[in-house]
């Protein structure tokens, strides 16, 4: 375990006391990726932070994404070049250096259906060779993300058995970057920067920024207190406007079905889906580990108050599985559907519909002085958090988080790592989810039998405990639904509640060691 990473209720109480008391470099509010890569990247160039968030750690769109961490096609195929090569660049550092515990390269098919002309299948492939050619230029080796080919029908079901093959031309196969879970992203972001001297706090919500400081509630305690700081960044992303109102959002909602396992039987690749009629937009279909299949995304505007916890609506299922089901031997029925989730993009406003809106990142200086990130996506959070830190203290000493590995993504000293060589290692699962911490989690069902019990998705009552004393899991929500993902079907979520409730009962009061 990184040393000063662990997150648990007690360092929370220390920490939100001594911020009272003095004065902090950073102020940062919002705890998503982009929040939580900003206070990385000031407290590794030695500023003092203090990260808040009304609700947890990827409480809100950071835990609704794809799952993707792409090289920017799409943005090609719009001529955002910009956004595209910098998507590349992150892409790159995430799978070389910084996250490759939890960011590697996924297949993805195009099947060559009669609805994809011969004509239509050339641009694409073009599309993606332009890609590859960014992969090179971004420095990225075809090791870590092979180049696009085009398969054989045959070869494509064997990938995607569930493929229809009637008119079936074969697929053209692309990879891309998956991050095994975007919410555990958030937490090895936060906890790095918690390594480095950030006091994050959760449970703590601005109710008012200024350029100096903001006024904070503890949402635990409904105590109301002042926060004081040289510079302050919102980062609260679909929520930035509220905070700062010279900011001007234009939300977009993307919303995902969850299959499943076995609805699809066991794919081995993604898919991308071509929309009818929307040109390069296409639907993914996103095997995961645990033996669910996600669908999406959506792209539809959103007006009115923006929801803590945006809901998926009928009207998007219906969109999805219709798509989805347009490629499909036998379809995909409505009760196939376990689950579904939404998230809220935070773009720019523009006159243009919310799928053409460029998804550039900006950093906005308000009238009071209060500097606002926003835009951009989960791929390039590392690069919107250097330059909202470059915008707040141009004089710091330059970013380090391009080569900064994040918590668990390499041993912590070489006797761990020949310790863990010896025992055998931990499961492969746990090795997907923690990397080198996985060993840690493994040992404590190992010294614990009773901490090996299993609940859905093959989650462990141990990765449960992890969570608590060292994960900043705080109730029942933060353990079910953002440390681990089985919150995602309700059905999972309630036949997981007793033990999650149990653990926090018997372990949330427990020193940590870190």
């Amino acid at each position: 375990m990184s040393p000063g990473s662990s997150l648990n209720a007690a360092r929370r109480a220390r920490e939100l006391a001594e911020v009272r008391g003095t004065v902090v470099d950073l102020l940062v509010v919002g705890l998503g990726a982009t929040g939580a890569g900003v206070a990385l990247d000031a407290a590794s160039r030695g500023l003092s932070v203090a990260a808040i968030d009304a609700h947890d750690l990827a409480f809100g769109t950071s835990r609704w994404s794809s799952k993707m961490i792409h090289g920017g096609l799409r943005y090609l195929a719009k001529a955002q070049v910009g956004v595209a090569w910098e998507s590349a660049v992150e892409r790159g550092a995430m799978l070389a250096r910084t996250a490759p515990h939890l960011v590697r390269a996924q297949p993805y098919l195009l099947p060559l259906t009669p609805e994809v002309s011969a004509a239509r299948a050339a641009t694409l492939m073009a599309g993606y060779r332009l890609g590859d050619l960014l992969r090179a230029s971004a420095g990225t080796s075809r090791r870590s993300l092979p180049g696009p080919s085009r398969v054989t029908a045959a070869r494509a079901r064997a990938l995607f058995p569930a493929l229809r093959p009637a008119g079936l031309r074969g697929a053209m196969a692309s990879f891309d970057g998956r991050v095994v879970d975007d919410a555990r992203l958030v937490v090895a972001i936060a906890r790095t920067a918690a390594a480095h001297g950030a006091r994050v706090l959760t449970r703590c919500r601005a109710l008012s920024l200024r350029g100096d400081g903001a006024e904070i509630r503890d949402e635990l305690s409904g105590e109301v207190f002042a926060v004081r700081a040289r510079k302050v960044v919102n980062a609260a992303g679909v929520w930035a406007g509220e905070l700062s109102p010279s900011v001007s959002l234009r939300p977009s909602r993307g919303t995902h079905l969850v299959l499943r396992p076995g609805v699809l039987g066991e794919p081995r690749a993604s898919l991308h889906v071509p929309i009818p009629g929307q040109g390069a937009r296409f639907a993914l279909v996103l095997p995961q580990a645990d033996g669910r299949v996600y669908v999406g995304l959506t792209d539809e505007p959103v007006d009115g108050p923006v929801p803590d916890v945006p809901e998926a609506p009928e009207a998007d299922i219906v969109f999805l599985l219709e798509v989805l089901n347009s490629v499909l031997e036998v379809p995909v029925a409505r009760e196939d559907v376990a689950g579904a989730y939404a998230g809220l993009r935070p773009l720019l406003s523009g006159d243009r519909r919310t799928a053409d809106l460029s998804r550039r990142h900006a950093v906005i200086t308000a009238p009071d002085g209060v500097l606002t990130v926003v835009g951009g996506k989960l791929t390039t959070y590392r690069r919107m958090a250097q330059d909202a830190v470059d915008a707040a203290f141009p004089d710091a000493p330059p970013s380090r988080t391009a080569r900064l590995p994040l918590v668990g993504a390499r041993p912590p000293s070489p006797a761990v790592a020949a310790a863990v060589a010896d025992a055998g290692g931990p499961p492969r699962r746990l090795v997907e989810r923690y990397g080198w911490e996985a060993a840690a989690v493994h040992a404590l069902a190992a010294g614990d039998p009773s901490l090996a019990e299993t609940l859905p998705l093959g989650v462990t009552l141990a990765e449960l405990v992890w969570a608590v004393r060292h994960e900043g899991a705080l109730d029942a929500g933060d353990l079910l639904d953002r440390r681990t993902r089985i919150g995602l079907v309700a059905g999972d979520r309630a036949a997981a509640l007793p033990a999650a409730e149990r653990v926090l009962r018997e372990h949330a009061g427990r020193p940590s060691a870190g």
